[in-house]
């Protein structure tokens, strides 16, 4: 073939090949694609969100609604239809596919619609544990297994005429319907979970049999064999429920997202409607602060795990609830534990098999509610049965274990025949729960009886639950009132806080408690009983409101206010927690749990820290406000550990000033903070249908060097870990940071510790990158002591070592004697060795880790855009205030990197920003200067010269390094001229002790 012809041919054949990528690449862009956008600005074409709706309609009706006043500005988007049993039955919500290019135009049109409630994302739900590969909607966690690895979990399912079940089997069952509510066209249990949790309910095999084999069984499929569940098929389901009249309903999954609105909130409609819910409280034992929602909602029965010697399941969840931290007080949960390991149940096929976790638990629960329900004549359950008076038969006819305290067992475990005594003469009423506080009963009412009160001490809060068997509404008639059993009762003042409005079924009752001055030399019981009278409307048939008095006993032990020494206080206010914030873990080492949402208090994650204190003849109290809000002359020590909020301008003075003049000591636990591996952290919410970034790293370093600038301290961005020891004591060192910058005076502990590579890698120059070892980073200082004016403080750069989520090693030894030397004076003879003083100041030349400007962190804080001020759980008199020696023109602290994005429909999305690196590095150097009059104080610190005489915070050790050099240089200049030189030895400013 002659050159030409054939160069043509090798061209066609290019093209020819070459079409068929043109066209994938065409169709690719015409098609809707399920993976996530690029960073770069490419989006999917469309997302899936729920509108819902004020009252209910047709779905028909719905749509011609929406079709007639959302105007053309709003962009495109698809009515999704649902076809499903509840099609037939008026709705309350529409799920609609919204192009992602018009989100925002489409939400502000639909969201000015009369009709129209709210739009939130059809979150996706994935019933696995929590790891690091998933996408991070709302989850629901696995809540059975079996003894060598993890079983089926499939459908969460309602049932009518007494009784609930999470499956769908036909065969020895009274299966009365089974419906499907998701995308799959199957009615099959392919996973079994379902058809095990309806066997214990109501089983028929006798080799198995089921608690009420009696109970009509209707099974609902909500989850798909890939274990993937939507917000709205729980809703379409929830719906169906009510319309169709079931009694009980059994729900056998969870997740740790109690801000799902749409999801907690059909909840509450459905208990609303008299369905009585019981759902697993998790499987996320034995940490405490780990429930899972729905069952840590009060008119949910939560239900924890025992096994067969009444001990309580290490898997079994502990309370308290963290709904409302950081200024109250959880509530306890579970409600009550059952048998949780070993359970037989059904199997799809034939015969039986055993399953383990709450999630065989509820069931049991579940099954015993349903042979209560039984025992009612038919024609008294509509006046007597409801979800509270339920509750109130089971948790006041439980037995109480010896061993588990409340937050473990709740009320104990059901006693059938103590509940069913309750229920046969039952009258409706309002009770408390629990009815009895006796903060003497050990273990029982850990951390209460743990630690007696005492004057001047912030007020000890409980958050008790109101159950209203009278009605579905209710309200407080009066104020509750405490009657002391004695005269001495008199010391003790309580306070109350409790729910406005009693629905649906219940509310809650917060003690607030404080002794007064006057009983600062007292030591004994006090007792006495709190009172309150809740009314509802009248039941159908009758002529006036329901009434009823709840007597709440109460017996707390009262000791003389401790020296200030000995006395410890925890800032929780500075705490930011999941939901909904995205807030990371703080060992990186850790992958199966991405999210810190354990609440971050003495009484949850860092329990043990608690008891340990104690032990050790601490008292230590709860600040879950500003650091205005508390006397520093009556602490010790001010303990902030793994902290992630910002921290006003009045908190950073009056923290100084606490510390220089009042003599308060300050203990700081810090984390990790890299910007770089915050990004890496970042993933694509296909609920949101956007990206999730970390709000910051383990802890705020940035704010946290605000706070100790006036001290001259400041943590760096070094990601370190691993082992070192101090006097034989072996440490482990999780994903800490490291201290770059501390004052003359000092004492610096540094040691040899591995760097994760990206840090070292940003940290060094081209020169030293290649020389650098990822097994081994250079000494990193980690741990600081300094007496600074009156006070005095230590420094350590991680907090793993306290929290008992995913603690490798404790540091318990290293945080008594940090509270000795912080809280009294005393130094150990290791810890504060000459070799570790500094003579000069440290200030690496590293530039201090940055805010980001891209993340909507003010939506989290309660800082950013906020007011100062002192909540109810501060001491009485400052309630309301901003607190001691502040002013009551106090500011709103703004940042300018935080930006706010009220309009934005996801929390955590990403916020696009025109700053370049060096505008980052500007705004932090204006957010750092402080202004000539930010401290009124003209003395000089620890040789300082005046805050008033400087530029910036930071440049208070460079002019003492500066002006500490120049007087060295001239002595030394003066000594040669009298003597010969001598050779000089280098300071060591660093010093690893063994």
């Amino acid at each position: 073939m002659p050159p030409a012809p054939m160069a043509a041919e090798k061209r066609r054949a290019a093209y020819a090949a070459f079409l068929p990528l043109l066209l994938l690449l065409a169709l690719r862009r015409l098609l809707p694609s399920s993976d996530p956008p690029a960073r770069g600005g490419e989006e999917t074409l469309a997302s899936r969100y729920v509108v819902r709706f004020l009252e209910y309609r047709s779905a028909d009706d719905h749509r011609e609604y929406l079709e007639g006043g959302l105007p053309r500005e709003a962009g495109p988007w698809r009515w999704v239809e649902r076809r499903n049993p509840a099609a037939a039955h008026p709705t309350d919500f529409a799920v609609l596919e919204i192009r992602d290019a018009h989100r925002d135009a489409f939400f502000e049109a639909v969201r000015a619609l009369a009709r129209v409630r709210d739009v939130h994302p059809d979150a996706s739900h994935s019933r696995a544990a929590l790891s690091a590969d998933r996408a991070r909607g709302k989850r629901f966690t696995a809540m059975s297994f079996e003894e060598e690895g993890r079983g089926d979990d499939d459908d969460a399912v309602p049932s009518n005429n007494a009784s609930s079940s999470s499956g769908g089997p036909r065969r020895k069952l009274q299966m009365r319907e089974r419906t499907n509510w998701t995308n799959e066209d199957t009615l099959n249990d392919n996973l079994g979970h379902g058809t095990f949790v309806a066997g214990v309910i109501a089983g028929q095999d006798p080799e198995c049999p089921g608690f009420a084999p009696n109970t009509e069984i209707y099974a609902f499929r909500v989850f798909t064999d890939a274990q993937i569940s939507y917000t709205s098929w729980f809703l379409d389901a929830f719906n169906y429920a009510m319309a169709t009249g079931m009694d009980v309903l059994n729900l056998s999954i969870g997740g740790p997202d109690y801000l799902d609105l749409p999801f907690v909130e059909k909840v509450w409609e459905l208990t609303a409607n008299n369905i009585i819910m019981v759902s697993a409280i998790g499987n996320d034992g034995p940490l405490y602060g780990t429930l899972n929602n729905p069952a840590d909602q009060s008119d949910v029965i939560g239900v924890g795990g025992i096994d067969y010697n009444n001990h309580i399941a290490s898997f079994s969840s502990r309370g308290m609830t963290t709904w409302e931290l950081p200024h109250g007080y959880g509530r306890v949960k579970p409600d009550v534990v059952a048998y949780s390991r070993d359970i037989m149940g059904s199997k799809t096929s034939t015969g039986c098999k055993t399953l383990s976790g709450t999630s065989v638990a509820s069931p049991v629960v579940a099954g015993a509610v349903c042979l209560l329900v039984s025992v009612i004549p038919e024609d008294k359950r509509k006046s007597i049965l409801n979800p509270a008076s339920m509750k109130q038969a089971l948790v006041e006819g439980a037995s109480k274990l010896v061993g588990p305290n409340i937050y473990e067992q709740g009320a104990g475990k059901p006693d059938l025949w103590q509940s069913y005594e309750i229920l046969k003469n039952y009258q409706p009423r309002a009770s408390v729960f629990p009815n009895m506080l006796d903060f003497t009963d050990c273990p029982y009412f850990w951390p209460f009886c743990r630690q007696p009160l005492y004057a001047g001490a912030m007020p000890v809060v409980f958050n008790a639950t109101i159950l209203n068997g009278m009605g579905v509404i209710g309200y407080v008639k009066d104020p509750p009132v405490w009657q002391p059993s004695e005269d001495v009762g008199n010391l003790l003042t309580v306070h109350f806080t409790y729910s406005d409005t009693i629905w649906p079924w219940t509310g809650y009752l917060a003690l607030h408690m404080q002794v007064k001055d006057e009983g600062s030399q007292f030591s004994g019981i006090i007792s006495g009983n709190v009172t309150l009278s809740i009314y509802s409307p009248a039941a159908e048939g009758e002529s006036s409101p329901r009434s009823s008095t709840c007597v709440l006993y109460l017996k707390v032990r009262v000791v003389q206010t401790p020296v200030r020494s000995r006395r410890i206080l925890w800032d929780q206010f500075h705490n930011i927690k999941y939901p909904s914030g995205y807030v990371p873990r703080d060992s990186l080492n850790v992958n199966n749990d991405i999210l810190d949402w354990h609440g971050d208090h003495l009484h949850t994650n860092f329990h043990i820290l608690f008891n340990m204190l104690r032990d050790a003849g601490y008292y230590i109290e709860t600040l879950g406000s500003p650091l205005t809000c508390f006397d520093a002359s009556n602490y010790g020590t001010l303990l902030m550990v793994d902290l992630e909020d910002e921290y006003f301008s009045e908190e950073i003075q009056k923290l100084r000033d606490d510390v220089v003049h009042k003599g308060l000591g300050l203990a700081v636990f810090a984390e990790w903070y890299h910007v770089d591996t915050m990004v890496k952290m970042t993933f694509f919410d296909e609920n949101t249908r956007s990206w999730w970034s970390p709000l910051t790293g383990g802890a705020n370093i940035p704010a946290l060097n605000e706070l100790l600038a006036p001290f001259g301290i400041a943590f760096g961005d070094k990601i370190l870990s691993g082992d070192f020891s101090i006097n034989g004591e072996q440490s482990h060192y999780a994903s800490g940071t490291d201290i770059v910058q501390f004052p003359a005076g000092g004492f610096l502990h540094g040691f040899e510790l591995q760097e994760d590579p990206k840090t070292a890698q940003n940290s060094s120059t081209p020169d030293t990158q290649n020389s650098q070892s990822q097994e081994k980073s250079k000494l990193s200082s980690i741990l600081g002591m300094l007496e600074a004016g009156e006070g005095r403080i230590a420094v350590y750069g991680d907090s793993n070592c306290l929290d008992s989520s995913h603690m490798v090693t404790n540091c318990y030894w290293l945080l008594r004697k940090i509270v000795e030397f912080a809280g009294n004076g005393l130094r150990d003879p290791v810890l504060f060795s000459e070799a570790t003083r500094l003579k000069f100041p440290v200030f690496e030349n590293t530039q201090k880790p940055l805010r980001r400007p891209d993340v909507n962190f003010s939506m989290f804080s309660s800082v950013i855009g906020k007011e100062l001020i002192c909540h109810q759980d501060s001491r009485f008199e400052v309630w309301g205030t901003k607190g001691y020696g502040i002013q009551p023109t106090g500011t709103t602290r703004k940042l300018p990197e935080y930006q706010k994005n009220e309009v934005s429909s996801s929390p955590n999305r990403l916020i696009k920003s025109s700053y370049k690196r060096q505008d980052e590095a500007g705004l932090q150097k204006s957010i750092l200067a402080p202004s000539a009059n930010k401290f009124d104080d003209k003395r000089d610190y620890f040789g300082f010269i005046s805050h008033e005489e400087v530029a910036s915070q930071w440049m208070v050790p460079a002019c003492f390094a500066v002006t500490t050099c120049i007087l060295v240089y001239l002595s030394c200049r003066a000594q040669q001229r009298r003597r010969r030189p001598r050779k000089g030895s280098a300071t060591g400013r660093l010093s690893s002790s063994v």
